[in-house]
């Protein structure tokens, strides 16, 4: 394979093959019951072949199929362990990996992106990429002037693929509508395809890097590499190194775990205050820990712009959640539209909703945990609980859409690390509105 799959028609039937696939093992787990083996044997046994497909197609289409396999790898900790445990480790794989472009097609884009003497740019190129994702693949190499590098290089075809699956993925809205109930789903998806639009040139993901390298710049707990070299299709930044959150999440020490957990919270909430942007790629393959501790932090390309920092409203909210004041709460959730217009909610509704999520600020260290992010899900999604009730007779408005994925991706992250965190510490002094 040499570029990615083009065509609408190609890639929506590679995409219709996932849930058929399923179907068909499903029918022959059947077959192999009816000749005797145990259902527990062929149960495995489809999970197992239904994750490696998981794996292969959204893999092989790269593109916008590939970020909603990564989205999902978040948000699999708030699905029940006996659910999401067969596909963890396929969507992990997505996070980092995907089939390599050959190197023949590698040399054609730097060619077309540095000019044709491109080599004459670098010390050392090696072919075999060292990482590859959604849109583009990473290769290690040396710069003219000895610095090691890494050089960002996009799949042919990735535009067209990716607008392609962002519109084919709008048939997925059921399954973000159940991991989010309250949200208008389609603005949501909507918000998606125009921040991985963006990340298409990779002028504008080095001048977001530009921007967080500097604001972070000889920082103790947060690095961030700097840009050497950018062209619409390939950029050139230094090369920086540490243990993958995927790895920690699968095999770190305890000390670990919360050491990333801990940077990952302060990166999140310090970087809109510090940078005037929020990195809006959450998923475990962005960060790394150094052995520094350190948390490396790469793939701008997806940002949102917040020059004023966080909204001061949102720190309004969860303080008047945190303290139980259920009438001030929800005036100022009216007064900012958050609640759909014509509802009728009664203030300890309201707060009985939100005041679990608040809960990781109530005291000076909390434990992030799958089973406590599934629980607040299992509450939400429940359509009989009064809780799901209240849930939908809110709203969320457009401006807040993408910080508030953005969160929820983290805290998943967080989660899937099992780490303890000083979170209201975080909060108190990087949430406009929280203290005051």
């Amino acid at each position: 394979m040499t570029e990615i799959p083009r065509k609408a028609v190609q890639r929506t039937a590679k995409l219709a093959s996932l849930p058929l696939g399923v179907a068909g093992r499903v029918v022959g787990g059947w077959g192999k019951r009816l000749t005797g083996r145990a259902a527990d044997e062929v149960n495995a046994e489809v999970t197992a072949k239904t994750a490696e497909q998981v794996f292969a197609v959204l893999g092989q289409l790269k593109g916008g199929a590939m970020k909603f396999g990564q989205a999902l790898s978040v948000f699999e900790a708030a699905v029940p362990d006996e659910l999401a445990a067969p596909y963890r480790e396929a969507l992990t794989k997505l996070q980092t990996a995907a089939p390599p472009m050959p190197a023949r097609t590698t040399h054609r884009v730097l060619a077309e992106q540095l000019g044709a003497s491109w080599t004459k740019r670098f010390m050392e190129f090696d072919d075999d990429p060292a990482a590859s994702a959604s849109i583009g693949q990473v290769h290690r190499a040396v710069w003219h002037d000895g610095r090691d590098v890494a050089v960002k290089v996009q799949y042919p075809g990735a535009d067209e693929a990716l607008r392609a699956d962002l519109k084919q993925l709008l048939r997925f809205s059921r399954l973000l509508q159940a991991i989010m109930p309250g949200t208008d789903v389609r603005p949501l998806l909507e918000e998606l395809r125009d921040r991985y639009l963006e990340e298409l040139d990779y002028r504008d993901e080095a001048a977001n890097q530009r921007t967080f390298a500097k604001a972070f710049e000889n920082d103790d707990h947060v690095l961030v590499p700097r840009v050497v070299a950018s062209s619409p299709k390939v950029m050139v930044t230094e090369w920086t190194s540490g243990v993958g959150l995927s790895t920690i999440i699968r095999e770190g020490s305890v000390e670990d775990r919360d050491l990333a957990g801990q940077r990952l919270a302060e990166f999140h909430f310090s970087a809109p205050s510090r940078s005037g942007l929020l990195h809006a790629d959450p998923h475990p393959g962005n960060f790394m820990l150094g052995d520094d501790g350190r948390l490396r932090v790469i793939d701008f390309g997806a940002v949102a712009r917040l020059p004023d920092g966080l909204p001061k409203t949102l720190g309004l909210m969860t303080r008047l959640a945190l303290d139980g004041r259920s009438a001030d709460l929800v005036e100022l959730l009216r007064t900012e539209n958050f609640i759909r217009e014509g509802m009728s909610l009664h203030g300890e509704d309201v707060l009985g909703y939100l005041a679990p999520f608040v809960e990781p600020l109530r005291t000076e260290s909390f434990h992030f945990t799958r089973r406590w992010l599934q629980s607040q899900a299992e509450r939400v999604g429940d359509l009989r609980s009064p809780d799901s009730q209240t849930g939908r007779s809110l709203n969320l408005p457009p401006q807040y859409l993408l910080i508030h994925r953005v969160t929820l991706g983290a805290t998943g992250i967080l989660c899937q690390l099992d780490a303890h965190v000083n979170a209201r510490e975080i909060v108190a002094r990087w949430q406009p509105g929280f203290d005051d």
